[in-house]
């Protein structure tokens, strides 16, 4: 994903802002890490440059 993605998404759940922790770059791209939200601290992953922004509910139901 493009680090400029970072200025316009934002947490699913309560629309606050989302901070990047641990970020794996490649190509000048964050290809893993995790976006984090600044209000309700839920955690979103970054995997293969693909951010879940799913709520936790339902990603733990897709992930099979």
């Amino acid at each position: 994903m493009k680090e400029s993605l970072l200025e316009i998404v934002c947490c699913p759940i309560d629309k606050a802002d989302l901070d990047l922790e641990d970020p794996e770059r490649e190509d000048g791209e964050i290809v893993s890490g995790t976006l984090v939200c600044t209000e309700c601290s839920e955690r979103y992953p970054i995997e293969d440059g693909i951010p879940n922004l799913l709520p936790p509910d339902m990603r733990e139901e897709t992930a099979a």
